[in-house]
């Protein structure tokens, strides 16, 4: 009797196309974002990116049993989304302490919420752990994204116009992650041979890893030398070397740390949200790690009073 045969994985040339036709739909829609420049277009998908993400990330857990609480975790997330938008909509810098405020909020509900089951060795602190590691890790570190809009005064909040420079600046950063991340996937896939964290992720290579480092450097110095004046806060083609050096290393962590969630749920995508590139968490997980960097290194070196 013969052996039923075995569904094959798709090929790396159709999981090229897919990804490409997804990566060519994504920059069309930021493009038409970018074209328009409506701060609650900008925001409007910052926020819908994060609430998909986080209802990936509990889904991921409860597939794998993982006890958590994933109507809390997904309400906070959205209730932080909105809370920063307004004040960022609405011309205000978000108040200090929020994010402190949210974190606590978070903490106190998971632990809340654990009191209604019983303790099991140290099942309740994976339990509350689940939940503040989904919020720090979704929704407070990718709207990173959202804060670097506004970074520079400059918009029109009454039109609802977002500032040439915020908007270069969220332009930049997409190009520089994402290019991070495409550089390491054509290289790997045509020139890749020693693997570079085999137990995390099996693919990367430290081929891919030198071509992730090659074009975040093509598109950072490229965008800068393009629109000097719309990047003008970097100050120098120095500050833009050293910061898409910056955002390709932690791109490339960023993306391993979504394998390790990936694996250790024993799961491969995300979601299916995008063909060939998976769901919303993996499409943003370098952003989540790049965001914040370029945001500090902006206010705290390059922008002091901002």
């Amino acid at each position: 009797m013969a052996a039923t045969p075995t569904p094959s994985s798709p090929s790396k040339a159709l999981t090229f196309a897919r990804r490409s036709a997804s990566t060519v739909f994504l920059w069309a829609t930021v493009s038409g974002i970018f074209i328009s420049r409506c701060s609650w277009a900008f925001l409007g998908l910052i926020g819908v990116l994060a609430i998909i993400a986080t209802v990936e990330y509990f889904r991921m857990l409860r597939a794998a049993k993982v006890d958590c609480f994933p109507r809390f975790g997904m309400g906070m997330a959205v209730v932080y989304c909105a809370s920063l938008h307004w004040f960022l909509l609405h011309g205000k810098p978000p108040h200090p302490d929020l994010d402190a405020f949210a974190l606590f909020i978070v903490l106190a509900g998971s632990f809340t919420l654990q009191l209604r089951h019983p303790i099991c060795r140290v099942q309740p602190l994976l339990a509350v752990a689940a939940n503040v590691l989904g919020f720090i890790y979704i929704a407070v570190l990718f709207n990173f994204a959202a804060r670097l809009l506004f970074i520079i005064p400059g918009g029109n909040e009454a039109s609802g116009v977002i500032g040439e420079s915020g908007a270069f600046l969220l332009l930049w950063l997409l190009a520089v992650t994402k290019f991070t991340d495409m550089g390491a996937y054509i290289t790997g896939s045509m020139i890749g041979r020693h693997k570079m964290i085999p137990h995390v992720s099996p693919a990367k290579t430290w081929e891919g890893f030198g071509g992730a480092l090659l074009f975040s450097q093509l598109a950072g110095i490229g965008l800068f030398l393009a629109f000097p004046s719309e990047l003008a806060a970097f100050g120098n083609i120095g500050h833009v070397i050293a910061l898409g050096f910056i955002l390709a290393l932690l791109a490339v962590v960023g993306d391993l740390a979504e394998s390790i969630v990936k694996r250790a749920l024993d799961a491969k995508d995300s979601g299916r949200m995008l063909p060939g590139i998976g769901g919303s968490l993996d499409l943003i997980d370098s952003i989540c790690f790049t965001a914040p960097a370029m945001f500090f290194y902006l206010k705290w070196l390059l922008l002091p009073t901002a």
